[in-house]
């Protein structure tokens, strides 16, 4: 098929699939392929506007609906995922390469967002005090905002977007999702779904597009808040924009995750998890581990027993039986298997290179099979950049002291894991470690949904998390109400009721 004849991914606007009109097209690869299987229609200035003002439309009487209906909505549409979620997963594997299990993965973490959120009733009760003065009471509402924009990344197509997405439209908001050009489609089949689920028109909107859709959600003055996840860089950029612009800013950005190992870890354990960490879904997750700190003389045994898991994983296209896929684009493959090089350079020991592998798929694809790397060097770019590729760096070091230091002293806070016997060190990893989310021997610790998903440092921009109360918190905002009524004998409203003389 030719590129003219792909098809091309529209907008959802007003409860419909909506044709991009501005003539800019943008490539959706197939990555274990190698090829374009369509086109994303990219938004220009105009479509942003119909978009958002769209969404404006819909909010007041979405706003208006009772709870017991917007709860209704969130049951429905949750069964529906649960139905179909199969179908989900076979879309993101074709856009993002990762295997389907993987994919099926993302979409039950993100379903678990969804029942939060059918509960969210308890979430946005407000408080009552009676009598706070001589007949004054004050009380609280929780009231949505309005229209929220939420730019997603490529690498979770379905879960990032359902982490905002239920929170944001159960609390009675209207929601602009601008997905990642690269894989947009699951984005509206989200939107079609909820709208089989009874959402009324408008009140989900997806906005297909590049910086010229982002740069109007953070601009357009009917757009009162902007959830991200994304790259650090692009996490400040929203947030410094979002923020000059008046609103309200959760952005989620990078990370460069440590796995501490103590020498009385059980260390089958520990290569188990590493594995799995540091190379599932190809690497291409903020909450993946990158770094091993093995605090010596644990080093070389664990580095053999992780050789050993990764020769018998299989990699290929994630439509068939395998254990990890392609990652997203070329220019992505390209950039992530130059750190070998950096590595090699900086004197650092490969132990695996995952560049010419053999895989099942595609000769085309955009393959990089797992690398582990050790002995790299703290000021290597290999150990201070996010790579977000399958690739584990191996840091050793000489004591537990030295390795919290080192995970300290990083730009990031997103995610790290200890892995030891000893229930002390444990806890006191726990209080002196600067990171947002920990993992006591478990090795990628993203928060079930009724707590909230977040980091410290440059992984987390604004003060609010992911889902959770974070989440029921940010996309609502509080009324106070202080009330007086009179009582009928000081001239109020005489009701009529008898009275005794």
């Amino acid at each position: 098929m030719s590129d003219t004849e792909l098809p091309v991914i529209p907008h959802y606007i007003g409860g419909r699939r909506t044709p991009s009109t501005s003539g800019r097209l943008a490539p959706v690869y197939d990555p274990a392929v190698g090829k374009a299987s369509a086109h994303v229609g990219l938004a220009d200035e105009a479509e942003v506007s119909a978009a958002i003002e769209s969404a404006a439309a819909a909010f007041p009487g979405w706003r208006d609906t009772s709870m017991a209906r917007r709860q209704q909505v969130m049951f429905a549409f949750r069964e529906l995922l649960n139905a179909r979620k199969g179908d989900l997963a076979e879309i993101v594997t074709s856009e993002h390469g990762k295997v389907v299990s993987d994919a099926l993965g993302e979409i039950t973490r993100g379903l678990e967002v969804v029942e939060l959120a059918t509960g969210f009733p308890h979430l946005i009760k407000g408080e009552h005090s009676e009598n706070v003065s001589t007949g004054v009471d004050v009380y609280s509402l929780k009231q949505p905002l309005g229209v929220v924009g939420i730019v997603s990344p490529f690498n979770f197509p379905a879960m990032v977007p359902l982490w905002f997405l239920p929170v944001a439209i159960a609390a009675g908001n209207a929601v602009v999702l601008k997905p990642s050009e690269k894989d947009p489609s699951a984005a509206v089949w989200l939107a079609e779904l909820f709208t089989e689920a009874g959402l009324p028109d408008g009140v989900f909107t997806v906005l297909q597009g590049d910086k010229v859709a982002v740069d109007g959600l953070l601009e357009h003055p009917e757009v009162q808040a902007i959830s991200f996840v994304g790259s650090t860089p692009i996490a400040r950029y929203i947030y410094e924009t979002a923020a000059r612009n008046g609103k309200r800013v959760q952005a989620l950005g990078g990370a460069k995750n440590h796995m501490l190992v103590l020498p009385d870890a059980d260390l089958d354990l520990v290569a188990d998890a590493a594995v799995n960490a540091g190379f599932g879904s190809a690497g291409e997750r903020c909450m993946a581990i990158s770094v091993v700190v093995a605090v010596e003389p644990v080093a070389d045994d664990l580095i053999a027993k992780v050789k050993e898991r990764v020769a018998g994983l299989r990699v290929g296209d994630g439509r068939r039986n395998c254990d990890m896929g392609p990652l997203i684009t070329r220019e992505h493959r390209d950039k992530v298997a130059s750190y070998i090089d950096v590595a090699i350079a900086d004197g650092a020991d490969v132990v695996i290179d995952g560049r010419g592998i053999e895989v099942d798929g595609a000769a085309d694809g955009f393959w990089l099979g797992p690398t582990l790397i050790d002995r790299v060097s703290r000021t290597s770019r290999v150990y201070t950049e996010e790579i977000f590729g399958p690739v584990l760096s191996v840091v050793r070091v000489a004591s537990y002291e030295e390795g919290v230091e080192l995970i300290n002293s990083g730009a990031f806070g997103n995610g790290t894991a200890i892995f030891t016997n000893d229930g002390g060190a444990a806890r006191r990893f726990q209080n002196e470690v600067q990171v947002g989310m920990i993992g006591i021997n478990v090795p990628i610790p993203v928060p079930v949904a009724y707590y909230s998903f977040g980091g410290w440092k440059q992984s987390l921009f604004g003060d609010a998390k992911a889902y959770g109360v974070h989440g029921f918190d940010f996309f609502t905002r509080e009324k106070a109400v202080t009330s007086r009524w009179l009582d009928p004998s000081h001239g109020g409203i005489n009701l009529g009721f008898p009275q005794t003389k």
